[in-house]
């Protein structure tokens, strides 16, 4: 036997020992966990009990995206590295991206998932993560300059040939942070997803979304041989990564490829999805040929949605076992009824459920958010009625008011001081809750519960209005998102909660930071208060109108009227004014007080109640 073939059998035996190894820790972490099997439109564990997976998207750590970031100008990773190589070396680059990924995820942000009673993460990943740094060096030349890109496809061609590809998995990052993951996921029992969010060439035109140099070069481009080097390339990562995880029951699935898109006859290829089709049956008999039964994930064209020619009886496979097809859910319809005249298009809850039905597959949608908490409340009722599992996008964005942790402002990536602020701020201990999302995500869908604690007398910050859905913790006329050609916000202002009621940003020394503003006649906000002690109170509330007209706010206490407000319409200058308004007697407990806008044209910072000493009349200050 020549040395080379040696050092290949000697590293295939190191790999097989490290596998067993790191099975049996699995296993030893993961009794409850079984691997998953398609029964009919169900995925069951090895008992045959359904298993409805329901979880959360950790975007953004493997790959960073743009707009997670605040960086939206930059639009993908690769440009993110660009941007920072004028400033630092390879080295720095590779030093200040190993810390960014050692604390963006941590034991503690998955222990806080599974705390809300998630069964599963969705792993979104990066496929240079499994090429060595000396690899990684030569596509940061692209990133410098897009003229290096033939070079870099040239080289990566010759490592195909020579096995030099994803070889090395006791080192290499991908391999090292998917055992991690795995064993702090079954630590709590548990299942990851594995998602090929930024295949090799970039599986569509999203640059933030799948980290291209150039669009839709997965399905096109082609080495000096004429192979579509790309779509082996990406083979050969399934392989190895089947080769490693092939019995380990805490892998959920294997989600080949995210979201490809754009994928047609107008950028020069075929009208009916046949390079996915190509792509997908190469991958299913790649991981079958290895003994390899998991659950694998299947996304449609057009951002993971439309499956034409890539049913099950299109499929250019042997083994139809075990698959299951993808929706990803943005901006639509919650309604059940409502339909796609394209039954291979499934995001609407019709064509998912019916699509499960006819073809006997179980469906999943892998992405769903990006809206608000009336939206993800209705979406999350309509998908559990079907028992249709989902994973919610995203666990943490930057000043985010849509996922599970707020990451606080850090400046700029591009400079020192931004980076070091970036690098504290993403550690789980520095982020925010979202307490409203996580109430719309897994609350009772009629549920109302208390934002905070508020007591009479005191100050109740109008922003501190109940959780709950539209038209029971509050009404506004524009509460959810869905028609995905219409960008207005929801949230006027973005900030704060992620409701229907908009909220601005308020400067004023006196507020909580955040005012409530643009509302609507007819529109009223409810809170869950305590009254300590009975009897008359001086209402007063922080407020200003930019209308030319008067403004009026009724307050009422369980339903009855207990003060009116009359907020004057702007002058030259608008600022925020306090204005006074005696009450009728309040009765001790727990009550619902609501504002309700008579007139529109107010924005309120807070409204505070003082016990009654001297007769009040209405008055700013």
């Amino acid at each position: 036997m020549n040395t080379l073939n040696w050092q290949r059998l000697r590293s295939r035996l190191s790999q097989l020992a490290l596998s067993l190894a790191l099975l049996n820790v699995g296993q030893a972490h993961a009794q409850n966990l079984t691997m998953l099997r398609a029964q009919g439109g169900k995925t069951v564990d090895a008992r045959g009990k359904e298993i409805v997976l329901r979880g959360f998207n950790v975007g953004g750590w493997l790959l960073q995206e743009s707009y997670i970031l605040k960086t939206d100008t930059l639009d993908s990773q690769a440009r993110i590295r660009g941007g920072l190589l004028r400033t630092m070396s390879d080295k720095e680059l590779e030093d200040f991206y190993a810390d960014y990924r050692a604390k963006f995820v941590t034991k503690a942000d998955i222990d806080f998932v599974a705390a809300q009673g998630f069964n599963c993460v969705r792993l979104p990943f990066h496929y240079d993560l499994f090429l060595t740094r000396e690899q990684r060096l030569e596509r940061n030349k692209v990133s410098r300059s897009r003229r290096n890109l033939d070079a870099y496809v040239q080289s990566l061609t010759q490592w195909y040939d020579q096995d030099r590809l994803f070889t090395d998995s006791q080192n290499l990052d991908g391999f090292r942070i998917i055992d991690q993951v795995l064993n702090w996921c079954a630590a709590r029992n548990m299942y990851v997803i594995l998602d090929l969010h930024a295949a090799p060439g970039g599986q569509g035109f999203d640059r933030n979304i799948n980290d291209n140099f150039l669009p839709l070069d997965l399905w096109k481009r082609k080495d000096a041989k004429g192979r579509l080097i790309y779509q082996d390339i990406t083979v050969r990562l399934w392989e190895k990564l089947a080769a490693r995880y092939q019995k380990d029951p805490r892998v959920a699935m294997y989600d080949f490829i995210n979201e490809p898109h754009k994928v047609n006859a107008e950028n020069g290829l075929s009208n009916d999805n046949a390079e996915i089709n190509g792509l997908y049956s190469r991958l299913i008999n790649a991981v079958r040929r290895q003994g390899d039964q998991h659950l694998v994930l299947l996304e449609g064209n057009g951002y993971g949605n439309e499956y034409t020619n890539l049913t099950p009886d299109k499929l250019q496979v042997q083994d139809r076992t075990n698959l299951v097809y993808n929706a990803h859910r943005y901006w639509c319809p919650n309604d059940p009824a409502a339909t796609d005249p394209n039954p291979n298009q499934i995001n609407l809850l019709a064509n998912l459920a019916a699509f499960r039905d006819k073809w006997q597959v179980p469906v999943w949608v892998g992405e769903t958010g990006e809206n608000s908490n009336e939206w993800f409340a209705g979406a999350v009722q309509g998908l559990n009625n079907q028992n249709i599992g989902w994973c919610h996008w995203n666990l943490k964005r930057v000043e985010g008011v849509t996922s599970l942790l707020r990451v606080r402002n850090y400046g700029s990536i591009l400079t020192p001081e931004g980076r070091a602020a970036l690098l504290r701020n993403i550690q789980f201990k520095e982020c925010v809750p979202n307490r409203d999302v996580i109430a719309a995500l897994t609350g009772p869908a009629t549920a109302r519960v208390p934002y905070t604690a508020l007591r009479i007398p005191g100050t109740i910050h109008a922003t501190d209005y109940d959780m709950g859905r539209n038209g029971i913790a509050y009404q506004d006329a524009y509460a959810e998102r869905i028609d995905y050609r219409k960008e207005a916000p929801t949230n006027n202002g973005s900030v704060y909660r992620n409701d229907g009621i908009d909220i601005q940003i308020n400067s004023d020394k006196l507020s909580n930071g955040f005012a409530i503003s643009d509302m609507a006649a007819g529109e009223w906000i409810n809170y869950t208060v305590t009254v300590a002690k009975a009897g008359t109170y001086t209402l007063q509330a922080r407020v200003k109108n930019d209308t030319s007209a008067p403004a009026k706010l009724t307050v009422k206490l369980d339903a009855a009227v207990v003060g009116t407000l009359t907020v004057p319409q702007a002058a030259a200058a608008s600022s925020w004014t306090t204005i006074s308004v005696p009450t009728t007697a309040l009765p001790v407990g727990k009550h619902t007080l609501q504002l309700y806008v008579e007139q529109p044209g107010a924005s309120v910072s807070w409204l505070q109640f003082n016990p009654t000493t001297t007769p009040t009349t209405q008055g700013g200050q």
